[in-house]
């Protein structure tokens, strides 16, 4: 009886430890408040955002989230894309105004 006794103690005491450790690492599950409308987590500039705007984008680096090398190909590839689209819209309105 004894032993099985120890056995369940150092079975909570197992238990409390990883369950600790999961706090630690994971959080307590709290939610972060709501950001008001019309903010973002990151910075880009209240007019028109450029294509190096979009490149320097920088996201906070966390234990669980994104691959950091897959969002920085997506925000090149987006920063090149608008770059061309600003300069066609520059050439046709150029054009149109001939």
């Amino acid at each position: 009886m004894t032993t099985a006794l120890i056995y369940l103690v150092v079975m909570l005491l197992v238990a409390a430890v990883v369950f600790l450790l999961a706090a630690v690492v994971f959080g307590r599950g709290e939610e972060l408040a709501p950001l008001p409308p019309g903010s973002s987590p990151t910075r880009l500039p209240a007019g028109e955002v450029t294509g190096e705007d979009v490149r320097n984008v920088r996201y906070q680096l966390v234990l669980r989230g994104y691959k950091m090398s897959e969002v920085d190909w997506v925000m090149e590839r987006l920063g090149a894309q608008i770059d061309e689209l600003r300069a066609r819209v520059t050439e046709l309105e150029a054009q149109r105004t001939r």
